[in-house]
């Protein structure tokens, strides 16, 4: 696959129909039905079908139609990250991109360990598992006195399995990753392949249960009844009681205010916007604007959402009415709600907590919502729930293979290796099982950076809509502000800060992502920073051209860097010849150079030449950096004749000061820089232009 960067659309090496490569994101998206009815039931309680019609809502009238306007100016797989990038110029720009890309690093590696820990936990749960731990399988430690009451016996025996389980959980989670990498070596066109068969299959078989289940509701409307009934009387079951009105209006505030911990059925979005480059357009596609690309990636979001939020509500709706709590929640003999930890402390983890569609498929709840539903059926729906699980990491690897090496190595901040494939699915499979190890493959402890990765993400797409469309339009500010984006943002503004509010955890999670690339961009900047990085002079003109083959073909140059404004090139020129002792009959060029942005990397300027009062003038423009500038234009020179001499005067400026200077503006110890830059670009020592500093 190759690796376009902003601003400059290239083909892809495979590029397939958009339904196939809505199964490669989707396998993102839709497997969290794996964990999204658990995840409802446990954040809302019994009102969890409410705070789904919530999260449904914001799914179709907010990120839906942000994201259509963000493919239509991303059709190289940017995202709302490239539009930024676009948007805030400058190194405000390159640090607001590291930032995203940080919370983009941990919305893509949670979503590959958490959907790997899920899939261990629903292989480890199923009852034909070889290696489900049993009471014979332990042994009572020998500091207890006497005999141990049944009681204790069921505490230690579940303390020891939830031990055991967490063994099994890092060795299948880490086997699953590894094996997603190795997908990933043989490239892109299998993967989608077999994403189309998972994604095929999966939806069917939930499609079989959440739709039994929906018969039986109807089949059976006292199960409806005594929901509403338990809703009536505030029976909620959440995790903090709720001690206000019971009345209607407050179940509405309550689902408002709960639906941001719903958020992980949000996902995929800014997956379904990196992976365009894989979709297929029409043959007359402009590359500057493929509209063909982006009408099929529309479609790809509306598919995926649409059928998303059917399977969210009929699913909440299915296991909120026919599980019992008991059966998901955490609770203590006098059935009161437990909270994570204390239920962690107490070994208690519920047979449908995390798999409720699992659960009922394998009719553990006690009555068959269909005839072939038990442990068969129930097998070959973990069969695909695990795989297809273990496969969300394949999107998330996709969005990462075609983000980072559209930012990192374009800012000189990763090596260029970074644009490869394979390195970077070794690194990334490194870090997937790095922080498998730290959260112990636990599913509950990856997913608030999950739902703060994905969040932080769409507000980014928001903001940027809204400031791409403000700066488009004319007329009055309120004429040019687009107020239904605006209101979105304003909604996905408050969601991110509740949940991180609520559960600041994720930040820190995230923080540490953040942090990593920050420190690691910035000194992979410094180290590249006395690279050439110089892609060629764009001439715009013929008489620039004219002059420069005249110039270039001369027997001996005179480079001599001049700052427009200070004083004449008279007076420059006078002084340079005395100070410099540089005879009549050499030619003296000068170098006038404007910077554009210092924060970019590779530089491509803009080469005019001006033949003004008997003397050249270079006037260069849209350069990154003076001394880098100033590199490759006497090297280009010397590849025609005598290599040039570039004269300096003497500067008052700090060796400190300069460095800094030079990295983060563009220019500053000048002189020592252009000889460095010389020096590794030509070897050879007679080639290599010479730089000279004199005067008083």
């Amino acid at each position: 696959m190759s690796t376009p960067v902003p601003g400059s659309p290239k083909p892809t090496e495979h590029q397939s129909f958009w339904l196939w490569v809505m199964c490669l994101t989707g396998v993102d998206y839709f497997s969290t039905l794996a964990y999204q009815p658990s995840t409802a039931y446990k954040n809302a309680g019994l009102l969890g079908p409410f705070a789904t019609i919530v999260l449904v809502l914001v799914t179709l009238l907010g990120a839906l139609p942000v994201y259509g306007y963000v493919a239509g100016k991303s059709h190289s797989g940017q995202g709302s990250i490239g539009m930024l990038a676009r948007l805030v110029p400058g190194w405000p720009g390159k640090i607001l991109v590291l930032v995203l890309l940080g919370f983009a690093a941990t919305d893509f590696v949670i979503t590959k360990t958490l959907s790997a820990a899920d899939a261990s936990e629903h292989l480890i749960q199923n009852s034909f598992w070889p290696l489900n731990y049993k009471p014979s399988d332990f042994n009572l430690p020998q500091s207890t006195p006497g005999e141990a009451s049944e009681e204790d016996k069921s505490k230690i025996f579940e303390q020891a399995k939830q031990s055991f389980d967490i063994r099994q959980r890092l060795v299948v989670t880490s086997i699953l990753l590894m094996l997603l990498g190795a997908m990933f070596m043989k490239g892109f066109r299998e993967v989608i392949g077999l994403a189309v068969f998972l994604v095929g299959g999966y939806l069917i078989l939930s499609l079989i249960v959440v739709g039994s289940g929906l018969i039986h509701i109807a089949e059976h409307p006292d199960k409806i009844t005594t929901w509403l009934q338990r809703v009536n009387e505030g029976n909620w079951y959440l995790e903090q009681p709720w001690t206000g009105s019971k009345s209607f209006f407050s179940i509405l505030i309550l689902s408002i205010i709960l639906f941001p911990k719903l958020a992980l059925g949000l996902s995929g979005f800014e997956t379904g916007v990196a992976v365009m480059p894989l979709i297929k357009g029409n043959k007359d596609d402009n590359p500057e604007e493929p509209f063909g690309r982006i009408r099929n990636t529309k479609k790809l979001l509306i598919t995926a959402a649409v059928v998303m939020s059917a399977f969210l509500l009929a699913s909440s709706l299915v296991c909120t009415t026919l599980i019992e709590p008991i059966q998901i929640l955490a609770m203590d003999e006098n059935g009161v709600r437990l909270s994570d930890d204390d239920a962690k402390d107490k070994g208690i983890k519920p047979a449908a907590d995390g798999r409720a569609l699992a659960f009922l498929a394998h009719a553990e709840n006690g009555e068959k919502l269909a005839p072939f539903f038990g442990d068969i059926f129930g097998t070959i729906y973990d069969m695909f729930t695990i795989v297809i699980l273990w496969f969300a990491g394949a999107s998330a690897m996709a969005g990462l293979l075609n983000l980072v090496p559209q930012y990192l190595p374009k800012y000189g901040m990763a090596p260029e290796w970074a644009r490869a494939i394979r390195p970077l699915v070794l690194l990334f499979t490194f870090i997937n099982l790095v922080v498998t190890l730290i959260f112990k493959a636990d599913v509950d402890a990856q997913s608030d950076a999950y739902a703060t990765g994905v969040l932080v993400l769409i507000t980014s797409a928001c903001v940027a809509a809204v400031i791409d469309i403000y700066r488009e339009r004319n007329g009055a500010w309120y004429k040019r502000i687009s107020w239904p984006f605006f209101l979105i943002t304003i909604v996905f503004c408050y969601t991110t800060a509740a949940l991180i509010l609520e559960k600041p955890v994720g930040l820190h999670i995230a923080g540490c992502f953040i942090g990593a690339v920050l420190v690691t961009s910035f000194a992979s900047r410094v180290y590249r920073s006395r690279e050439l990085r110089f892609s060629g002079f764009y001439i715009p003109d013929g008489e620039s051209k004219l002059y420069w083959d005249t110039i270039k073909h001369l027997e001996l140059s005179v480079l001599v860097p001049h700052r427009p404004g200070r004083r004449s090139l008279a007076s420059k020129e006078l002084a340079i010849r005395q100070e410099h002792r540089i005879p009549r009959d050499i030619t003296i060029i000068f170098v006038e150079v404007v910077l554009l942005d210092a924060s970019e990397f590779l530089q491509e300027p803009t080469l005019e030449i001006r033949f003004e009062d008997g003397r050249y003038v270079m006037k260069i423009s849209r350069a990154a950096s003076i001394a880098h500038t100033l590199a490759a234009l006497s090297l280009e020179m010397a590849k025609y004749g005598r290599p040039p001499e570039i004269h300096f005067g003497w500067t008052e400026e700090r060796p400190l000061t300069g460095t800094l200077g030079f990295l983060l503006f563009g220019e500053g110890n000048i002189p020592w820089m252009v000889r460095e830059l010389l020096r590794r670009a030509e070897p050879n020592e007679e080639k290599r232009p010479r730089v000279i500093i004199a005067g008083a």
